[in-house]
């Protein structure tokens, strides 16, 4: 075990040797792997903060229950246990005369709600579900029309199914773009150890010779693969990171015109090590199937 453990940190030694011996091309590499990871992980992210965003926005994935106008305490009253039995997750009630109140405080409203000669609003409840899937808010929607003294549910379920349709489109096309760019990813790392396998040729085939294994040969450049893979990924991470920074007080700004309290959210540090993980699995996938490659044609 103590061999084999040695084994492994001279392969590490001398993979750090060889990002080491090539700064340049190396900070070239990280940077490519870095856009090709940077692309999917920014429409991710992306889309994680427009989820949110419609999520705490006033309104959206919201079901209004409006009572009857002879709806009294006691009506209120088996509402609320029936919305507590439900579990449908949060609500509040608005009562008729807040609910004037703010229509009168709306931009030419004032003189209309003066003419009338009673509060024609009803009291209601506004419900935001725990599960927004458009089912699910259709489901409940249904069952809170069923319920005595209901006058009416509200619930905009065309514009949910479309805003769900878009981010499911949406999460598609990163997807797609991720795998497209993982097998770039893998093709790069194939390409740099490859060159590094023609570089050293004479010494590969030397070592063969005094009795070196293919798994002692092959293990540098694994190793190498999968670090600059890593860095590729954190050096993807910084790149998002740096780019969400630049645009969240841009993004605050846009949100408070529409009177919402939204701060873009960026990558954590678990993202940052998932980042550095997926590329680092894939530029040691890229370094074994060249690596792999070029001993199976020497035999």
């Amino acid at each position: 075990m103590t061999g084999r453990l040695g084994h492994h940190l001279t392969a590490l030694r001398e993979a750090l040797r060889r990002l080491a011996a090539a700064p340049l091309n190396t900070l070239l590499s990280l940077l490519v792997i870095g856009v090709a990871l940077t692309l999917p992980t920014a429409g991710w992210l992306a889309i994680e903060n427009l989820r949110t965003l419609t999520g705490n926005t006033p309104g959206v994935q919201q079901i209004s229950i409006f009572l009857e106008l002879d709806a009294g305490q006691r009506e209120r009253g088996e509402i609320e246990s029936r919305l507590q039995q439900a579990a449908a997750g949060s609500w509040h009630f608005v009562p008729r005369a807040e609910a004037l109140k703010r229509l009168q405080e709306s931009e030419g409203m004032a003189e209309i709600i003066g003419s009338l000669p009673k509060n024609p609003l009803p009291d209601a409840f506004v419900v935001t579900p725990a599960d927004s899937q458009p089912e699910s808010l259709e489901h409940l929607a249904e069952t809170f029309s069923q319920w005595p003294k209901v006058a009416h549910v509200q619930l905009d379920s065309v514009w949910v199914k479309r805003l769900d349709a878009l981010l499911r489109l949406a999460k598609l096309v990163v997807m797609l773009l991720a795998v497209l760019f993982a097998g770039a990813l893998v093709t790069i790392t194939f390409n740099t150890i490859r060159l590094q396998i023609l570089a050293q040729a004479d010494e590969i085939e030397v070592a063969k010779l005094i009795g070196a294994t293919d798994s002692y040969i092959q293990r540098p450049l694994h190793y190498f693969g999968l670090l600059q893979g890593a860095l590729g990924g954190l050096c993807a991470a910084l790149l998002v990171t740096a780019g969400s920074h630049l645009l969240t007080p841009p993004v605050a700004e846009l949100a408070r015109l529409y009177g919402a309290d939204f701060t873009l959210q960026s990558l954590s540090a678990r993202d940052f090590g998932g980042l550095a993980a997926i590329g680092g699995g894939l530029g040691w996938l890229g370094a074994k199937i060249s690596a792999l490659i070029h001993l199976r044609g020497s035999r």
